[in-house]
């Protein structure tokens, strides 16, 4: 058998950072055999500046919203961003499909292995289909009015099996956000079976909380907008949007809350409080806070209470560029208290992990096939910079 043998500055296992003395040796396909001591393995090392770390998790993004960069202001807000979205996401098919392998491509030569993606119809499956990355789609679906909870379930439901029929272990259907979705629709929702992980827009904005404990904010003029009035059925609950409903996600193992802009200690405590039978996951898209509501959520508080976090980097519509590194360089940037270790950790092995995908990614454990990325440019302690660059190398 013929191997591969890696060695760089530092190598990450998908948890821990270790030293320039241990080197990863895979098989000619990048299937790992071993890590064993520089001393015992031989000749033919191949030498890296940098990190070899496994191949990145996106575990959220919007594949077919890739034709609108740039197309979105930055810092607009929340409610303004989804107006323009609804406003301007109409394009051909043709500019889609382009935009969606453009943006594939890029995700896969940045060092992104697999990809979490929100899919409200069904234009991204044959991009999908012949993509390097692996794919779990997240079929979302909305619809704030009771009256057309079954409706749009059924439209949903259209596409989700489409899906499933070309990705039948890889297909969830879930709820866009709490300020989208009817309790009569969530309950819909939930009582699919087989749908054993969830995904949902979670506190991007001070409104979507104020909306649900006061009635007050920018989500009223959503709806005024779009023309659909609540006062006939919204009720307040007093409560965070996140506490308000999460009673109503109850089937899911795993739940991905994505963005957390907003989250605070008693929303986690309320996490806490939930049956172990329910995993919960922080997925982290700190660009596209920064690009709308430029925020930042409370990493911090996340890393003290030992939460679960992942990362992702939302859609061209929100971001400049479909990066984890990127992501990782944000973070640390702003949180330099939380270890690179730790940051790589939720890019990699974590992400593989909620995805269900930890048979494969996410760690150089013997016998996956990871994919191996160099992130070069670092300090001369090892630390990641503005200047720092991801390659793909297997």
């Amino acid at each position: 058998m013929e191997y591969n043998k890696f060695r760089g500055d530092f190598l990450f296992n998908g948890k821990t950072l270790l030293d320039s003395n241990n080197v990863l040796i895979t098989n000619k396909e990048g299937v790992v055999i071993d890590i064993v001591s520089i001393n015992d393995a031989g000749e033919d090392v191949q030498t890296f500046d940098g990190i070899l770390t496994p191949g990145f998790i996106n575990c959220h993004c919007h594949l077919e919203l890739s034709h609108m960069k740039g197309l979105i202001p930055e810092h607009t807000g929340l409610v303004p961003f989804i107006l323009s979205i609804l406003q301007q996401r109409h394009a051909t098919e043709d500019e889609i499909f382009t935009a969606m392998q453009q943006a594939d491509e890029a995700m896969l030569h940045s060092g992104i292995v697999a990809v979490g993606d929100i899919s409200n119809n069904a234009l991204s499956i044959p991009q999908k289909q012949k993509s390097k990355l692996q794919y779990h789609n997240f079929i979302e679906v909305s619809g704030f009015s009771p009256a057309i909870a079954q409706m749009r379930f059924e439209t949903a439901l259209t596409v989700y099996n489409t899906f499933k029929t070309n990705f039948p272990s890889s297909t969830s259907l879930v709820p866009h956000a709490p300020y989208s979705v009817s309790k009569e629709l969530f309950g819909l929702i939930d009582s699919l079976e087989n749908n054993p992980l969830s995904s949902i827009h979670n506190q991007e904005t001070p409104d979507e909380n104020e909306f649900f404990l006061s009635g007050e904010g920018k989500f009223n003029l959503l709806y005024e907008t779009i023309g659909v009035d609540i006062k006939p059925f919204y009720k307040l609950t007093g409560k965070t949007s996140l506490q308000s409903v999460l009673p109503l996600i109850s089937k899911p193992k795993k739940l991905l809350l994505v963005h957390d802009t907003f989250t605070s200690q008693k929303d986690i405590d309320t996490l806490k409080g939930l049956s172990p039978a329910q995993k919960t996951i922080f997925c982290l898209c700190v660009n596209a806070n920064l690009y709308i509501e430029n925020k930042l959520p409370p990493i911090d508080l996340f890393f003290q209470n030992n939460s679960t976090i992942v990362l992702g980097t939302d859609s061209f519509a929100s971001n400049h560029q479909l990066n984890i590194l990127s992501e990782i360089i944000t973070i640390s940037q702003h949180f330099p208290n939380i270890p690179l270790q730790s940051i790589l950790q939720w890019a990699t092995f974590n992400g593989a992990k909620a995805l269900g995908m930890d048979d494969s990614l996410g760690s150089f454990q013997i016998g996956k096939k990871p994919g191996i990325v160099n992130i070069s440019n670092l300090t001369k302690e090892g630390s990641i910079t503005t200047e720092s660059q991801a390659k793909r190398i297997l």
